[in-house]
């Protein structure tokens, strides 16, 4: 079965100069959760940039491999264009238009809605999901908390009815209760909705207990990548990842961060 998203051996190079991605790969197919683990700087959000259109905005470009989505190569298409075709990117940082209502903020998301009656369904859906917007619907959402800013930003999303979500940090910032129950939202719009998942997180204990398959990135490559079952029980994942030892005993960031990465990882 041809896979959902395609992303074949890209190179990323920004201003004519830095080169980011360096032939990276991966797949996603119809209604999967897939994460993208890895540090700061591994070339995560560039990944997300690339497939969603934004690197043009930064200065940056797809200068070699190729990118499909439905079959369909997209990486020389407008940002538009590509949420047009079912691709929304949800960027971290919860960026809010803080001088907007919460329902104008949804209103927004619905720019590529030309039904009315579509619009107010797919409003009324985005308020299920999340009830805590509703309650807030007429305050700005500037002045209101964290959490509820992520999951207006991820409401936003829904409103272009995409079939896949680009998740970049959504757990960034906010505390383990709030970033529990945002997960748990992913999961119900990934089955209710069958809206596939693109998800870079930082948590990767968390980003590992909702997708099926993960794809672990050092320097603009693709290192691993396994179902998330096998990724759980490969040594260097717990270790560098999970924060585990061999024998399960927690192990400080400290101590291993200058701590060389074993050779496998780039064979």
């Amino acid at each position: 079965m041809e896979p959902l998203l395609s992303v074949n051996n890209i190179e990323v190079i920004y201003h004519n100069v830095v080169l980011v991605l360096k032939g990276m790969s991966l797949q996603i197919n119809d209604g999967q959760i897939v994460t993208i683990l890895g540090n700061n700087g591994a070339g995560k959000t560039t990944t997300l940039k690339a497939i969603s259109g934004l690197l043009k905005s930064e200065d940056g470009e797809v200068t070699d491999g190729s990118i499909l989505f439905k079959g369909k190569r997209i990486d020389r298409k407008y940002p538009e264009e590509i949420v047009r075709m079912g691709i929304f990117q949800v960027m971290e940082g919860r960026r809010v238009f803080e001088d907007l209502t919460v329902d104008e903020n949804i209103i927004a998301g619905g720019h590529t809605n030309k039904s009315r009656t579509k619009l107010k369904e797919d409003m009324a859906a985005v308020y299920e999901y999340f009830p805590r917007l509703k309650a807030r619907k007429t305050t700005l959402a500037g002045y209101i908390s964290g959490g509820e800013q992520q999951m207006l930003v991820i409401g936003r999303g829904l409103m272009s009815t995409p079939t896949l979500m680009l998740l970049d940090e959504p757990s960034m910032g906010l505390s383990p209760l709030l970033v529990g129950e945002i997960f748990k939202i992913i999961q119900r719009i990934n089955r209710e909705e069958g809206v596939s998942i693109l998800l870079v997180e930082q948590n990767a204990r968390l980003a590992l207990s909702i997708a099926s398959r993960g794809y672990v990135m050092e320097n603009g490559r693709i290192v691993l990548d396994d179902t998330v079952e096998k990724l759980k029980k490969n040594a260097d994942v717990r270790e560098f990842y999970l924060g585990l030892t061999e024998v399960g005993k927690k192990k400080s960031y400290r101590d291993v961060k200058h701590y060389k990465r074993r050779k496998r990882w780039l064979t």
